[in-house]
């Protein structure tokens, strides 16, 4: 038996092993809604905990670059204290006739090779001159630019030590209600042992499942301009262009796309667009809704309202890195380049785009 064999043996039996302490729970009954809370409190503990790591990394990064750019200004500043002598000197020579005094030597040149020698001197002087007050310029530019890295990067410092203070106040809260309900618990070491095992099965099954369904969404909503041209849903009336994307259409189109949407279904409602679905052990409900954004481009974006794993909410910090790593958008300019969307809306069983011509 070669080596890879032996790894792929063993990983396999890590695995069963793993998914057998997750899944086979007979002695434990369903937990009842204060337990569900302690777990639900639990997991966002743990997204929470990630998150803290995130923005200490984001902390130390900035703090580097902060240093750097400290250390930088601190050697333009002094070369700029060399600059802004050599820039006075000059204008100084300028401003009290000295460069006059020389022309008037230059034009009394009594032959021609004089008259060129001193010419060229002159010209070379000028040169100089201008070459000094330029470095002056874009040293000084230089220096300006850095001032302001050096307040920006100050400023996103003090934003990222605030919200780390906070996520760390909010993970102390939580930890301090589920300690609380453990305690309370007719069985605490049953509960902590259910903690165990849906953190496990989180962390370990959970955030692949995730994010292997999300990044599924956001390679399929590529191809969601094609699809509507394909389909035929979109109607002109003079400059305005209205996308009419009917809810069974676009299941139709996830399921073409990617047979894991065959265990989920898109429903759009008023105002936002619920996900839900089973595969395996893993049950998922997905709400949120489309906003309309100008900057950095025209987009309809997707944003994250609520994320429910197996009956428990996951936290706003695990919505928005899902937000962050996966693109759900649509872009109107992929479906036609001289358009921009002015209006999205979700209705019963419909959503709908309207576009304008833009032709700037």
């Amino acid at each position: 038996m070669n080596k890879r064999i032996k790894i792929t043996i063993s990983t396999l039996l890590t695995t069963i092993m793993l998914l057998t302490f997750i899944y086979v729970r007979p002695t434990l009954a369903a937990p009842s809604h204060e337990e569900s809370q302690i777990l639900q409190d639990s997991l966002s503990i743990v997204e929470i905990d990630h998150e803290i790591e995130r923005i200490s990394q984001e902390q130390h990064t900035l703090l580097q670059r902060q240093q750097e750019l400290r250390s930088n200004l601190t050697v333009q500043q002094e070369q700029m204290t060399i600059q802004r002598k050599r820039a006075g000197s000059v204008l100084r020579s300028y401003y009290m006739g000295e460069r006059d005094k020389l022309l008037s030597v230059v034009l009394g040149a009594k032959s021609i090779r004089q008259l060129l020698s001193l010419y060229d001197y002159y010209l070379l002087l000028i040169s100089h001159d201008q070459d000094v007050l330029q470095e002056y310029e874009s040293n000084y530019q230089s220096m300006r630019k850095t001032e302001q890295q050096v307040t920006q990067a100050s400023m996103e410092l003090e934003t990222v030590k605030t919200n780390l203070l906070a996520q760390r106040k909010r993970i102390a809260l939580l930890q301090s209600r589920v300690n609380d309900g453990v305690n309370a618990s007719n069985d605490p070491d049953t509960l902590r042992k259910l903690i165990g095992e849906m953190t496990a099965y989180w962390e370990n099954v959970g955030v692949y499942e995730v994010n292997k369904h999300f990044k599924a969404l956001a390679q399929a909503m590529q191809n969601l301009p094609q699809f509507i041209q394909q389909q035929g849903a979109m109607v002109t009336n003079g400059k305005v262009i209205t996308i009419s994307i009917r809810e069974e259409d676009f299941n139709r189109f996830l399921k073409s796309e990617n047979e894991l949407f065959n265990h989920f279904n898109f429903t759009f409602a008023q105002d936002r667009i619920v996900v839900e679905g089973q595969q395996g052990m893993m049950k998922l409900r997905v709400e949120g809704h489309y906003t309309l954004e100008n900057e950095p481009k025209n987009a309809i974006l997707f944003h994250v309202d609520r994320l429910v794993f197996n009956g428990l909410e996951l936290p706003d910090t695990t919505r928005n890195k899902l937000e962050k790593d996966f693109d759900l958008g649509f872009y109107p300019q992929q479906l036609i380049s001289y358009v921009k969307a002015t209006e999205v809306r979700t209705l019963a069983g419909m959503l709908e785009v309207k576009l304008e011509l833009n032709f700037k």
